[in-house]
C-alpha cells in the first residue's frame, strides 16, 4: 500500500511523527485541499463526535479492484457505502520529563 500514488497525486503512507497508515491527496478542482486523512474507518458514532469539532473534516474513502484509492468529499446520501474517514491527528505523546 505505501508509495502508490495515483494520477491525482495521492499517496498511501505512514506519519512520520506516529507511524500512523495515512492517505494524503489533494481534494476538490477548484479551491483544492490538501488532505491528509488517517485509514482507520469510522463507526457512525465516532464521525457525530468528530465532526462537533469544527477544524476535523471526514471524507469517504473510495477504493476498489479496478482503481486506485481516492478521498472523496464526504457524501450526504443515507445509504453511502463508501469507508469513512477523518483528517489525521497525532496522539498525544506520553510525557518525557523524569520528575
Amino acid at each position: 500500500m505505501a508509495g502508490r500514488a495515483s494520477r491525482k497525486g495521492s499517496d498511501d503512507s505512514r506519519c512520520p511523527s506516529c507511524s500512523a497508515p495515512t492517505h494524503r491527496q489533494w481534494v476538490g478542482r477548484i479551491a483544492a485541499l490538501l488532505v491528509t486523512a488517517s485509514l482507520t474507518p469510522l463507526t457512525p458514532g465516532q464521525e457525530r463526535d468528530i465532526r462537533t469539532d469544527p477544524t476535523r473534516l471526514t471524507w469517504c474513502y473510495v477504493t476498489g479492484p479496478w482503481r486506485p484509492p481516492e478521498l472523496r468529499w464526504r457524501c450526504t446520501l443515507r445509504d453511502c457505502t463508501h469507508t469513512v474517514v477523518a483528517c489525521h491527528r497525532c496522539p498525544p505523546a506520553a510525557p518525557t520529563t523524569l520528575f
